[in-house]
């Protein structure tokens, strides 16, 4: 492996109020090295589950990752079946979910590396908060301030 090559933290979380309801979804890049922000957002989803909101938050999170150059991944998230599903431990019997997977695996096949782990609500409250001002103004937060 490239001893420059740039390994991130991606932190993602999506919700939704209601299920369906308006949804949306965090984004939080971090480098892996420093922990310095180098990338944060939030999306207005419109009307979504839960579930989606967390893929199209991991969905989004993998092409910025690779916008800014990452060649490493390690997605932390508080969706339990989220990381379980790509790790390949639960199977995806939704058919929608089947696709954000399929979607996400593929992108996920673009980086040397793509590790997911799961974190406690707390610890991943950068991502909430992102994904809650994209519900809470209804339009995407790019680059968003703290």
């Amino acid at each position: 492996m490239n001893r420059n090559a740039l390994q991130v933290t991606l932190q993602i979380d999506g919700g939704a109020r209601g299920n369906p309801g308006p949804a949306g979804a965090g984004v939080v890049i971090r480098d892996g090295a420093g922990g310095t922000v180098l990338y944060k957002g939030g999306l207005f989803l419109g009307r979504a589950t839960c579930n989606a909101a967390e893929y199209e938050a991991l969905l989004a999170g993998l092409r910025a990752a690779k916008k800014i150059g990452a060649s490493g991944v390690d997605v932390a998230s508080d969706s339990e079946l989220l990381v379980r599903q790509m790790r390949g431990e639960y199977r995806v019997r939704n058919a929608a979910l089947r696709e954000l997977n399929d979607s996400a695996r593929r992108l996920c096949d673009g980086f040397d590396r793509c590790a997911f782990r799961h974190v406690s609500r707390e610890e991943n409250t950068a991502a909430d908060k992102l994904a809650n001002m994209a519900m809470n103004v209804k339009r995407n937060v790019l680059d968003a301030a703290e």
